[in-house]
């Protein structure tokens, strides 16, 4: 159960959402994505309520192979939201090119998901996603089944096409070290039964963010003050 959640996100800032297993990160994300409808309280975009998913909100999961159509090649994947749409195949053709090549995978477009890497395969989420043009992208921990190195990778081509879109990025994540790397604020969450935002945290790290950085390592320990206390 959330209880007290009190945030706002201003349009074109990664927020990390940081906190233990069973905190209630998913959930709330859940709630942004219009998954989950609060029992109090109330939920606004560009002022407007929220009160079901909609296309101006895009979720992007863990598991990259539940997300993409094994039948389809990676093109086609990207392709699929904009076809339901009704999008004419001339504009799609174009938009699904432009995303590809934004991910670096327009050479692998005829691939299929079992042809790809698992990070490969969340660049093809990320193309997906963002083909369909949302205001906010909403991430559960979408990186972490890959190996360190991938996720690092990851962490740098995110970071890339988020300064390329200007889009709102909401990022779940566990690790501390994560979310520091990427965030303009992290928001730390206690542990249940009600579960809130213990703080949030601007991190005013020059980008690219090194984690051989005294400040980085710093800001580490900060942060891990914080998270520790929830997560005994």
């Amino acid at each position: 159960m959330l209880a007290g959640i009190d945030l706002e996100i201003g349009q074109g800032e990664l927020f990390c959402l940081l906190g233990a297993s069973g905190c209630g990160k998913t959930t709330l994300l859940n709630i942004l994505a219009g998954f989950e409808t609060p029992s109090a309280g109330e939920l606004r975009l560009d002022g407007a309520p929220i009160r079901r998913a909609g296309r101006d909100r895009v979720v992007f999961f863990q598991n990259a192979d539940a997300a993409l159509f094994p039948w389809l090649t990676a093109e086609e994947n990207v392709a699929f939201g904009l076809r339901i749409q009704g999008v004419p195949a001339a504009r799609r053709a174009e938009i699904v090119e432009h995303y590809l090549r934004l991910v670096g995978l327009w050479d692998d477009r005829a691939k299929y998901p079992r042809q790809l890497s698992g990070g490969m395969k969340q660049r093809i989420q990320i193309a997906r996603g963002l083909a369909i043009d949302p205001a906010i992208l909403l991430m559960d921990e979408p990186f972490a089944a890959l190996d360190a190195i991938t996720r690092r990778l990851m962490h740098a081509e995110l970071l890339r096409v988020w300064k390329a879109t200007g889009k709102t990025i909401v990022f779940v994540t566990h690790d501390v070290g994560e979310a520091i790397v990427l965030a303009d604020r992290i928001g730390v969450m206690t542990r249940g039964p009600a579960a809130t935002l213990k703080t949030v945290l601007p991190i005013e790290l020059p980008r690219p963010r090194d984690l051989a950085d005294p400040s980085f390592a710093k800001t580490y320990g900060r942060v891990e003050a914080l998270l520790l206390p929830e997560a005994a």
